[in-house]
């Protein structure tokens, strides 16, 4: 369901909230830096490497809503809602290409400890606690940002949220294994690898479940079923339509965009016409937002 809040307010809720993220991301991949190298953790440095994409694509959310909230102008009639899909495919491609460097890197220090016998340095404590501040900081950013992703409906919002999450559980994975070669000895060495390969699956399997619907979005593809057919009802329920001949859908950003051929009597008056399609325009908006595009064509019915 669209949202139907202020576009202001819409775009000052998503900027304070991509503010509060990228300042904890900034302390967190600091904090990781620093302790992955005092700690002699390459898990560590490796989720501040993580952290430091969050960061990253904080900026890109953040520039992006800054443009998708402009309203149309000369050059895009349209309006700028794609540069908000476009922000969450690079999202998705980022925690893609991230968790691939990730999994990669982990399994080849699984392999080479295995196959070589490579030493598996020993983490300090620094790296542990580390581990454990950025569960928790990164966990709370992701319920905050994804709280206020779905309340103004923001797609590349609720994917920075995921994003604080997939931190969150490479956090988790990290943590295990610094604990795990900490506390239990050189035996338990090789968690910390590959617990950290692991958990990049799941970052790779977010970043293909947020890049698919937005490339669906910037490829024009039409609304779902259900939005199409629940739009021809809302045009139906105007009393002067007699049908419906044609509908086309789309997503721009945050918003729809209909296109709707319909029939009405032939002999009813231009005047009478245009007042009845502006009522369905009125119909449209109400339920999906003011921001909607809508084209109605007037057909003769008979």
């Amino acid at each position: 369901m669209v949202t139907l809040s202020d576009p202001n307010r819409r775009s000052r809720r998503i900027k304070r909230i991509t503010i509060v993220g990228c300042l904890g991301n900034l302390l967190l991949t600091i904090g990781k830096f620093f302790s992955g190298f005092v700690g002699h953790s390459g898990a560590m440095i490796a989720d501040a490497v993580h952290s430091l994409s969050d960061l990253l694509t904080d900026f890109v959310v953040f520039i992006f809503i800054s443009i998708s909230g402009k309203p149309s102008d000369k050059n895009h009639d349209y309006g700028h809602g794609k540069f908000e899909t476009l922000a969450t495919a690079i999202i998705a491609v980022t925690l893609i290409i991230i968790g691939a460097m990730l999994c990669s890197d982990g399994l080849t220090k699984v392999y080479r400890y295995l196959r070589f016998g490579d030493e598996l340095a020993r983490p300090g404590l620094i790296a542990l606690l580390m581990a454990f501040v950025s569960i928790v900081a990164k966990e709370w950013l992701f319920r905050i940002t994804r709280c206020v992703g779905k309340e103004e409906n923001s797609r590349s919002v609720i994917a920075n949220a995921w994003h604080h999450r997939s931190d969150a559980y490479t956090s988790v994975a990290t943590f295990i294994g610094i604990g795990c070669a900490f506390l239990l000895g050189r035996g338990w060495m090789i968690l910390e690898p590959l617990s950290a390969a692991v958990v990049s699956v799941f970052i790779i399997k977010v970043g293909f479940q947020m890049a698919v619907p937005a490339f669906r979005d910037l490829l024009e593809q039409s609304l779902p079923d259900d939005i199409e057919e629940e739009i021809e009802k809302i045009i139906c329920s105007e009393s002067m339509v007699k049908g419906v001949r044609r509908i086309r859908t789309r997503n721009i950003g945050n918003y729809y965009a209909v296109e709707a051929d319909i029939l009405m009597d032939g002999g009813l008056s231009v005047a009478l016409s245009h007042a009845a399609t502006q009522r369905v325009e009125k119909l449209l908006r109400g339920r999906y937002g003011q921001p909607t595009h809508i084209v109605i064509h007037v057909e003769p019915f008979s």
